[in-house]
């Protein structure tokens, strides 16, 4: 039998990390030992039974670095392989789990190509007792290489669930569960004996999204300010004197901020700022309300903050309308 040909981009994080043992758990990054993608492949032989693997070599990058410039190297990456292997059935990019969900909602968002493309991490390093490596790394394989995967965007695959790029979010530190989708749960499962889908995003996502950055040499800048009791507005001015085009609210449930953030934000849309209000609470719907109109304010939708500030950047390569944006965030 001929198995699918998946390419396989490592970028370090703790699927590749191997530690001072099998009980390091915690500080096995100290090691500095992080195995390329043919290494965790090789690792992991379990993989090669699943499909045709083709390891692609990239650098190690802590996900705490992983910003602008890894997205778009990884974006330019992809495009590269299908069009250099045309009969690629996927792409599976395992990644730190620390900002894994932001890469994947970026590159659901900017993808230009209809192969599915599978995030993976893990939460226990390749080297520890009962690590979640390699059977994450071998599902990311099989959902990678399922033709039912075509048209769901960027996925997320770990601890046997396969999640959307744009509603997933990390919710513990250490647990294997720590990827969860909030508001609607999973898409779908790699069970022992198949993959099984059980709904699809209705949000547009890759390749048919509006999003082209192949030719920007940076995002526009848009920051995120996180409310708290007596938040006096200080980290919005910052970041408008830094030169913030676009600043995401992490507001208190539903959505609010304190007055004094709320008339420093109202100087900034003044100023032809965007602001779009989120939640801190990481779940439901932010509501235009009548104070939020006429502060000029948009809503996230039930995008976390860093998923918001992803989109609202790449809207602002686009237009800088708020109607314009206000559809963008519908839209996606």
């Amino acid at each position: 039998m001929t198995l699918p040909r998946v390419a396989f981009i490592g970028t370090g994080g703790t699927i590749a990390s191997i530690g001072r043992g099998p009980l390091d758990l915690v500080d096995y990054s100290a090691t500095g030992n992080l195995l390329d993608a043919a290494g965790l492949v090789a690792r992991f032989p379990e993989v090669r039974e699943v499909a045709e693997v083709v390891p692609v070599p990239y650098r190690a990058v802590s996900s705490t670095r992983v910003g602008w410039a890894d997205w778009k190297a990884l974006l330019l990456l992809c495009d590269r392989l299908v069009a250099d292997d045309p009969s690629l059935a996927g792409i599976v990019i395992g990644h730190g789990t620390a900002s894994l969900e932001e890469t994947a909602y970026f590159l659901s968002l900017t993808l230009k190509t209809s192969v599915p493309v599978v995030l993976v991490g893990a939460q226990r390093p390749s080297s520890a007792l009962s690590t979640d490596a390699g059977l994450n790394l071998v599902n990311a394989v099989r959902v990678a290489a399922c033709p039912e995967a075509r048209g769901l965007g960027t996925l997320v695959l770990l601890n046997d669930e396969i999640h959307a790029a744009r509603e997933v979010t990390k919710t513990s530190t250490g647990r294997l569960q720590t990827f969860r989708t909030p508001d609607f749960g999973a898409l779908g499962h790699a069970d022992g004996d198949r993959i099984s889908f059980y709904r699809r995003p209705l949000r547009r996502v890759a390749p048919d999204t509006e999003f082209d950055v192949r030719g920007l040499d940076a995002l526009p800048r848009v920051d995120i300010t996180y409310s708290y009791a007596d938040a006096d507005g200080t980290a919005a001015r910052a970041f408008l004197a830094a030169g913030a085009r676009g600043i995401v609210t992490a507001g208190f449930a539903p959505g609010f901020v304190t007055p004094e953030e709320t008339e420093v934000l109202r100087e900034a849309v003044a100023k032809g700022v965007v602001v779009v209000c989120s939640s801190r609470a990481g779940s439901g719907r932010v509501f235009r309300t009548t104070r939020t109109r006429e502060a000029g304010f948009l809503s996230a939708d039930n995008l976390t903050p860093q998923k918001a500030r992803i989109l609202l950047a790449l809207a602002l390569t686009c237009t800088s309308d708020p109607q314009e944006i206000e559809r963008i965030f519908a839209t996606y």
